[in-house]
């Protein structure tokens, strides 16, 4: 039988039983859809973290101290980091500067009639602030009774604060200190790059004299300040090779981080490059997880198919007789059976994947991240489709290409 042959009496068949046939689709468009849904969700996510890291400066290290089976990426660690430390660091060839990170526990923050409940504030020095974006002010200096806010952390008091304004900050102790807002600004230096995901309220205090954690330096024998988190700035063109001479200071006995780290504990130092391949793999992994299990309804909608028609070769037995009795081989019967059953499976991938794309839109606004589409998603999408129609017909177009003619003109 000729293949367009074929064809026309396969869409003639699905349209004497329109009902039928839509349900059947709507089960291979549910399944598409939830998998294209969720792949360009997972792209969409992968490809906005990804550009938040990049977008910070390549050539930073990130050095925290964590559990040696944990990635490091918290915006803490164990402060082991101390002056002597940073002073050291500065010395290592490649590098260009040092920023150190601490946190202050407070209870509130109070400006004009507003009080902010918070927990903790940002210690680091005015080197944090040399490659900043202002929006309104300047950098703090160190050793003054000074603070810088980030424009959310503006944003949590009636008008906005704005350089000039004070802010009184009620320690965990329950003493209240007053400073100056000397700056609002946009973002940092010196912070791991995942800090500016949650676009959290931040107030920055100069470690000098707000930052009091400190412990006795073992190699300069003198009580000094102590640091989770440093970043170092090297040289654009020397990064790695810095970053193998910064990781040999800190594994030596050199450091007093050392002597001051845990049991179980390391330092780690990352680079952005380092910490993109880490997420996009964390996220590729989430990502086939939750599209793995989407294809469940891929399943399903592959046995609807196969229930289908295998009730169709049931009600067309005579029909298949009387092909068979005109001369019609098993294989074309094989073949009209599986056309009609690879036509439900494309329909349902044809229109699964615009609505999958619909439906990673609107989770991606939902999520307010952009959009980023998945085209090879789509594209294996229409072929699972495919297949599913070919495997959910194989049976049913098996079974009737066997269907004796003889028998078949007698049914009724």
């Amino acid at each position: 039988m000729d293949l367009t042959e074929t064809v026309r009496i396969s869409v003639r068949s699905l349209q004497s039983h329109r009902l039928r046939a839509a349900l059947t689709v709507v089960g291979i468009v549910i399944g598409i859809a939830a998998v294209v849904t969720f792949a360009t969700f997972g792209a969409s996510l992968k490809a906005d973290v990804v550009s938040e890291i990049e977008g910070s400066s390549a050539n930073e290290l990130y050095l925290v101290a964590t559990e040696r089976d944990e990635s490091g990426f918290g915006d803490v660690g164990q402060p082991v980091f101390t002056e002597y430390d940073l002073a050291q660091v500065r010395d290592i060839e490649g590098v260009q500067q040092v920023v150190p990170r601490g946190l202050v526990p407070v209870s509130a923050l109070t400006s004009g009639n507003r009080t902010v409940a918070r927990r903790q504030v940002t210690a680091t020095n005015a080197t944090a602030f040399e490659r900043a974006t202002f929006d309104d002010g300047r950098a703090f200096r160190n050793g003054a009774e000074e603070a810088v806010v980030n424009v959310p952390g503006a944003r949590l008091f009636p008008g906005n604060l704005s350089a000039g304004d004070s802010l009184t900050i009620t320690l965990a102790s329950g003493e209240r200190r007053t400073v100056t807002v000397v700056g609002v600004v946009n973002g940092t230096g010196g912070q791991l790059p995942f800090s500016s995901f949650s676009d959290q309220p931040r107030v920055f205090l100069p470690a000098d004299p707000f930052y009091n954690s400190v412990v006795e330096s073992p190699n300069a024998v003198a009580n000094q300040r102590v640091y989770p988190q440093l970043t170092v700035v090297t040289d654009p063109g020397d990064t790695t090779a810095t970053k193998e001479r910064v990781r040999e200071y800190f594994a030596s006995s050199r450091s007093d981080a050392a002597a001051l780290i845990p049991d179980g504990y390391e330092v780690t130092a990352q680079t952005n490059a380092d910490l993109v391949e880490r997420i996009e793999r964390i996220v590729s992994r989430l990502t086939r997880f939750v599209t793995g299990i989407a294809v469940i309804a891929l399943v399903v909608g592959a046995v609807g198919i196969a229930n289908i028609m295998l009730v169709s070769v049931t009600e067309r037995t005579r029909e298949i007789g009387i092909m068979k009795a005109v001369g019609a081989r098993s294989r074309d019967v094989m073949e009209l059976f599986l056309v009609e059953s690879v036509l439900l499976g494309a329909f349902g991938a044809l229109l699964g994947v615009p609505l999958g794309i619909a439906g990673g839109w609107v989770a991606t606004r939902y999520a307010e991240i952009p959009l980023t589409l998945a085209p090879g998603w789509a594209a294996v999408a229409v072929v699972v489709g495919v297949l599913v129609g070919v495997v959910a017909g194989l049976y049913p177009a098996w079974r009737a290409a066997r269907v004796d003619p003889i028998d078949a003109l007698r049914y009724e």
